[in-house]
This record gives structure tokens, C-alpha cells and sequence, in this order.
């Protein structure tokens, strides 16, 4: 059957053959085709960058003294590769063969599809250029600057655009819960990237966001958290109440479990944000909100949980010899395990514990391997043999691929939940004497190296497991045919439709799939409303402090070397106010603090210390420390996974830019610098740099003052310096 050479467009069959009023249409299998191949490439990449970075956190060396490859630079280049061109193409394909099928048409417009798919890898590509050039915004899962922002804006548009028309031009009459899910997914990923990534370009590469300190926090996790809850959940609840039915050829549990989980879920997930910011200088009733919702969520998300497995009820057998079932039943377990765990871990005694350690990334690694990897890979074996018409090349291999996969998540996880659970109690430990009595910060991370080890292992099984199924489907696909526009005949969608009597108010909801973008839209609005508006505009929610002044012009640019090395991924800026902190670090943290902070480094991860008081006189270390620190850590912290930053020394401050970035702080922000600042602040910073080179000079070390070193230096010394100084 050449089924490539048929007409994408709609034609109406006459004859007995097809049947009266039938219409005949063609699926697009090709855009599927590339969106899984861009599955499966930039999955490799991004597993394999995720491995380099793992090593590097018991072996730094692997950097190899390139400022591009070091941990704080391919971090973020990690994360974005698995959420956005790995886990984002696996929903696009997903999302693209699923939809059409189950709307009764071809996609709306083959040239909206193919600019979605090109214009998302531009970005993808976009991204792994700028990120490790440190071209980074620093705000978590939310790196790329400016330029690709809009980028995004507009492919996501351009995506969400063609569904909707697909779905107004259906031929089905009611809309699958798996539409509901892609609906949702449309709206609030376009909601959340819009309003996270307002920021004031400075020039092409570099923006400071709008929002500061705390308010910047608070926008950045309700973004962070719903990027997770509608970039990495519901695009792929959709998927599994499609491809999970479908490779097992049973019906979903329950049509109103599907109403009542999807409703609750979208509605309660946008609130739950806060959590991830407990026992920080964000107001206490924003924090009690976001713990409240994250318990509440355990409902809804084992509600879909227990459909998806309850789907399977009478269909073990077929588990047991379908590998594609065996995939999908893991990752909706997996699903289960992490939307239990992250409830939990939002009740603030266990978050006074689990917070800034390992335990946060083995919980994430649950959901981004398990759920999303697994469900995936099950989605590929099932939609592969379909396109190119023929069956799996070989079963063994897959299940080969499936128990890989599966130790391999074991290795990355156990040794993760040892580390965390390790470091928080080692973080907390006293002596009877009431002394801390792990006080060198170092002892705690020399402690986990072990499990850092087997997590990279782990890595290293899911990737092989991964490179098995590439195998696989390439022999697949060379034995079969493919088929880029597969034959389908439908009935016309009747225009004057009858409502049935009593028809249920859910039934009319899926008719209507205007109006249920619009109640979506309502539904995700409502709480985000109500927790980010009287933070940005009630003053009295973030009390300010007369002691609190701006960076000097060399701080500044001090900061902004420290958010290209991408320190924040493994240092805080938070200092909480538990007991076992204020001992370490000194007085917590308040929110008048961050006031100028464009944007706001409080960190999700203490692989190194904190330093929020770095600067403090209780802490302060001489700058020839921080000086022979950022050459070799190991001289001044014997032991240390730190890598080394020779470029730092070599590398001038781009002074150009000096004057431009107190202007738009001054200008955009309100920040209050003098016009005085602004206009000398290249002598000003010269003067600083001076003062700072003069005190290495007289312990001994020589270097010129317009090294980014001695801006970083500046930096690091200012930070808690004004809050102690003046107490």
C-alpha cells in the first residue's frame, strides 16, 4: 500500500465501499517520524551531559580545565536538554500522532507542524550554544536569555495554535480526556513561560529580570513547580490515558475518576509552588498556602495513578509478556512514588531536613526517569511499529532495555536518598556541648562522594538501556515500511447536533472546546492570582531595611560572573531560620535583604556551602583566600569537589557594560543609585578594584585590578556584609 503518495487533503468518498457521508483524510505520520527522531538524539545528549555532570561532582578534572564544561555550566545545559528537547519532543510526537487520531483529522496545517518542529529545535540548538557560554538568566529550568525566550513564546504559540484549530475542525464530536490534558498543557505552559520571563534586556546576550529578591522567588517557583505540574505531568497524563488503553486494548477505568482528576489536579497544582521556598524570607502565609495545596495534590494525582493501573485490571498476563505494558506500568507507578514523596516533602518538618540535598534530586529523578522516561520509551516500541507498519524487531531487546532501565533507576535513586538523608542529618548534628559537630561544611560532602559514584553508574545503565532501544527501533523501522500519510475514513461531524435530554453538564463541556480553554485558563488563573499579586503589590509583605545598599558598580558586575559560572547550582543564599543554620552561617536571612537582586540567587542546592554571609565579619575571609580558593579550591579546602577557575585570572571585566547595567538598575528598577554612580561608575569600580588589588598585593599575590577575579572577589565579600555591619 503506498499510502505516501496520498493527497493530505480531505476528499469526500461516494460509493457503497466507504459508506454515505464518509470522508476520507490522511494522518501526517511524517512530523511524528522527526519528532521522535529528535526524541531519541537529543535524549542521548542530554543523558550524557547529565553523566559528565555527575562525575564531575566526585571527579571535577573531567572538566578539563575548559571554563565551557564545568558543573555550573552544563547543569542548566542538562536540565533543559532532558525537559525540553528530550521529554518536549517525546510530547510533541506523542501529542501529534494521538491527536489526530483521535479527532478524526489530520492536523490543522502541515506548515504549522513543521515550524513547531524546526522552530523547537532551533531553540534546542540555541540553547546548548548560549548555556555553556554562560549566557544565562540563572533562574532554574528557565535559563535561556531573552532572544530565545521569545523564540520559545512564538513556537509555542504557533503549536498550541494548530491543536486548537485541528481540534475546532474535528470530525469526533466530544474531546478524550488526553485532549483535556493537552489543553491544559497549552494554556498554563504559556501562562507560566510568559509572566517568569519578563525581563529588561541590557543588550543581545545579557536581561535582568523584572521582578527582585523575593518577589522574583515566588514567580520563578510557581513557575518552576507548574513547569514540572504542566510541562512534565499533564502532557503526559494525556499520553498515558491515550497510548496505556491502547497497548493494552482495554477502555480507561473510569470516565468520571478522568473528570475529577484532571479538574483538581490543574486547579490545586498552580497553588503549590511556595513550597519549594519553606523556611525562607518569603511571607509565612504564601509558604502555609503552598504546604496546604502540595498535601492536597495526593488526591488527584493517585486519582490518575489508580486509573491508569486500574485500566490494566484483567490485562496482567499481557504485562508480563508486553514489554511496552511492562514501561508504561512502571512509569505510572514512578508517577505515583514522586507525586506521594513531593507532598510530604512539602510539610515543613520534613523539608527542614530534606531541603538543599540529595533527597530533592533523587525525588526529581523519580518523575523525569521513571515517569517521563519510561512512558516515553513505551510510547515509542508501541507508535514506531504502527508508522512504519510492521511489528517490533525484537521483543527480547526491549525487555533487555526495560530491566536496564530499571536498575539503572535504582542505582541513580538509593544512593541519592543516602546522600540526602546523610547530609541533612550530618547538617544538623550537635555535640552534647551544643557545638555543631560537623562545622567544616566540607565534612558533609566528602561523606556522600560514594553515593555520587553509583548515581553515575546509574546514569550510565539508563543510558545504555536507552542506546538498546535506538537499536531496536532503527532494525524496526528498516523491516517495515513507512508510512508518512496513513489512509483513514471518518463520518462527517453533523452541524445541527441534537443535545440529548439530561445530557450530563461534562458531556456539553466536551462539545465546547473554546469555552473549555477558557474554563482551564479560569481554573489555573485563580490561584496564581491570588498568591502573586499581593506579593508584587503590597509593600508591607516585603519590609525593607534602611542598611540595605545597592552593589557598587564592581559588585555588580562581580554578581553577574557569578551567575555566568553558574554558582548558584551548587550554593545557596538563604540562610533559614533553623537552628542549625544560624549556628553555621550567622543571622537568617530577611526579606529587605534581596531588595536589589535582579535576579534573586537563593539556589535550591547546597552542594557547597551557603554563602549569605560570606561577607559577614563573624565569617569574612581575607581576599588572598578567595583568591588562591578560586585557582585551586583544594588549597584552602584540602578535599574539595570544586573545580578550579584559571579563566577568572586571565579574563578582563567587560567595563563597557559598567555604566549601562547602574542605568537600567537605576532607570527600569528603581534602584537608588546617585546620578553621580551613574556617571562615574567606571572610576568608581576602578577605585574598588584598586583598594581590593593593594590588600593582595601586601599578602603577596600580584594581579591587574580589571581581572574578572577581583570582581568576584567584591562580590563574595559584600554578601550579609551590610545586614551584620549594621547591627
Amino acid at each position: 500500500m503506498q499510502n505516501d503518495t496520498v493527497s493530505p487533503k480531505t476528499a469526500k468518498v461516494q460509493g457503497a465501499a466507504v459508506g454515505e457521508n464518509m470522508e476520507r483524510f490522511s494522518y501526517d505520520n511524517k512530523i511524528v517520524k522527526y519528532f521522535s527522531i529528535a526524541t531519541v538524539v537529543f535524549g542521548v545528549v542530554g543523558m550524557l551531559v547529565g553523566i559528565i555532570a555527575a562525575i564531575q561532582l566526585f571527579l571535577p578534572e573531567l572538566n578539563l580545565g575548559l571554563q565551557y564544561i564545568t558543573f555550573g555550566r552544563i547543569r542548566p545545559l542538562h536540565t533543559n536538554a532532558i525537559i525540553f528537547a528530550f521529554v518536549g519532543n517525546a510530547m510533541f510526537a506523542g501529542i501529534y500522532y494521538s491527536l489526530q487520531r483521535l479527532m478524526k483529522t489530520r492536523m490543522y496545517s502541515d506548515i504549522l507542524s513543521w515550524i513547531n518542529f524546526w522552530g523547537w529545535q532551533l531553540i534546542i540548538v540555541a540553547a546548548a550554544i548560549t548555556l555553556p557560554l554562560g549566557l544565562t538568566t540563572s533562574k532554574e529550568y528557565a535559563e535561556l536569555e531573552w532572544p530565545i525566550d521569545i523564540a520559545i513564546t512564538i513556537v509555542w504559540v504557533v503549536f498550541g495554535l494548530n491543536m486548537l484549530l485541528t481540534i475546532l475542525n474535528r470530525r469526533e464530536r466530544h474531546m478524550y480526556v488526553a485532549i483535556w490534558f493537552y489543553i491544559s498543557t497549552f494554556v498554563t505552559v504559556a501562562v507560566l513561560h510568559v509572566f517568569n520571563s519578563l525581563e529588561m534586556p541590557l543588550n543581545l546576550f545579557k536581561s535582568y529580570s523584572v521582578y527582585a529578591g523575593v518577589q522574583d522567588a515566588l514567580v520563578q517557583w510557581w513557575y518552576g513547580h507548574n513547569a514540572v505540574a504542566f510541562f512534565l505531568t499533564t502532557p503526559f497524563l494525556g499520553l498515558m490515558y491515550y497510548y496505556l488503553p491502547k497497548a493494552a486494548n482495554r477502555p480507561v477505568y473510569s470516565y468520571k475518576l478522568s473528570i475529577i482528576h484532571f479538574w483538581s489536579l490543574i486547579f490545586i497544582y498552580i497553588w503549590a509552588g511556595p513550597h519549594h521556598l519553606l523556611y525562607t524570607s518569603l511571607p509565612g502565609w504564601a509558604q502555609a498556602l503552598g504546604t496546604v495545596f502540595s498535601v492536597m495534590l495526593i488526591a488527584p494525582s493517585w486519582g490518575g495513578m489508580l486509573n491508569g493501573l486500574l485500566t490494566l485490571r484483567g490485562a496482567w498476563d499481557s504485562v508480563r509478556e508486553n514489554p511496552v505494558l511492562k514501561f508504561m506500568v512502571v512509569a505510572v507507578t514512578a508517577y505515583g512514588m514522586a507525586t506521594f514523596e513531593g507532598p510530604m516533602m512539602s510539610l515543613k518538618n520534613v523539608n527542614a531536613l530534606a531541603h538543599y540535598t540529595d533527597w530533592v534530586i533523587g525525588h526529581v529523578h523519580i518523575g523525569g526517569l521513571g515517569w517521563n522516561g519510561f512512558l516515553a520509551f513505551g510510547m515509542l516500541y508501541w507508535m514506531v511499529p504502527k508508522m512504519w507498519k510492521t511489528k517490533l524487531y525484537s521483543i527480547k531487546l526491549a525487555n533487555i532495555h526495560f530491566w536496564i532501565g530499571t536498575l539503572g533507576i535504582i542505582f541513580y535513586a538509593l544512593p541519592l536518598y543516602v546522600s540526602g538523608f546523610t547530609q541533612g542529618l550530618m547538617w544538623q548534628e550537635f555535640t552534647q556541648d551544643g557545638l555543631l559537630q560537623y562545622g567544616n561544611f566540607l565534612q558533609t560532602v566528602t561523606k556522600i562522594l560514594p553515593m555520587y559514584m553509583l548515581r553515575a553508574i546509574g546514569g550510565l545503565l539508563y543510558l545504555t538501556g536507552t542506546i538498546i532501544m535506538i537499536y531496536n527501533l532503527i532494525k524496526t523501522a528498516k523491516r517495515g515500511t513507512f508510512v508518512a500519510n496513513e489512509e483513514a475514513q471518518a463520518p462527517a461531524l453533523v452541524k445541527n447536533y441534537q443535545v440529548p435530554k439530561n445530557e450530563p453538564v461534562h458531556t456539553g463541556l466536551e462539545r465546547k472546546a473554546l469555552v473549555f480553554t477558557v474554563l482551564t485558563f479560569v481554573a489555573i488563573a485563580v490561584g496564581s492570582a491570588f498568591e502573586i499579586l499581593p506579593t508584587l503589590m503590597v509593600k508591607e509583605n516585603i519590609p525593607t531595611i534602611s542598611e540595605v545598599k545597592p552593589y557598587t558598580a564592581l559588585e555588580l558586575q562581580g554578581r553577574d560572573i557569578y551567575i555566568r559560572e553558574g554558582c548558584v547550582s551548587c550554593h545557596s543564599q538563604m540562610v533559614r531560620p533553623l537552628r542549625f543554620e544560624t549556628e553555621r552561617y550567622g543571622e537568617y536571612s530577611k526579606a529587605g535583604e534581596f531588595v536589589y537582586d535582579h535576579p534573586f540567587l537563593w539556589g535550591s542546592k547546597r552542594t557547597g556551602p551557603d554563602l549569605q554571609r560570606e561577607g559577614a565579619p563573624q565569617n569574612r575571609k581575607s581576599h588572598s583566600w578567595h583568591f588562591r580558593h578560586m585557582y585551586d579550591p583544594t588549597t584552602t579546602s584540602e578535599g574539595s569537589i570544586m573545580p578550579p577557575y584559571p579563566w577568572l585570572y586571565e579574563q578582563e571585566i567587560d567595563q563597557s557594560t559598567t555604566q549601562a547595567k547602574l542605568h537600567l538598575m537605576k532607570e527600569t528598577f528603581g534602584v537608588p543609585y546617585t546620578d553621580e554612580e551613574v556617571a562615574n561608575a567606571e572610576q568608581l569600580l576602578d577605585q574598588q578594584a584598586g583598594e581590593i588589588v593593594q590588600e593582595l598585593e601586601a599578602e603577596g599575590y600580584r594581579v591587574s585590578k580589571n581581572k574578572e577575579i577581583i570582581a568576584l572577589i567584591a562580590y563574595l565579600q559584600r554578601l550579609g556584609k551590610d545586614i551584620t555591619d549594621n547591627q
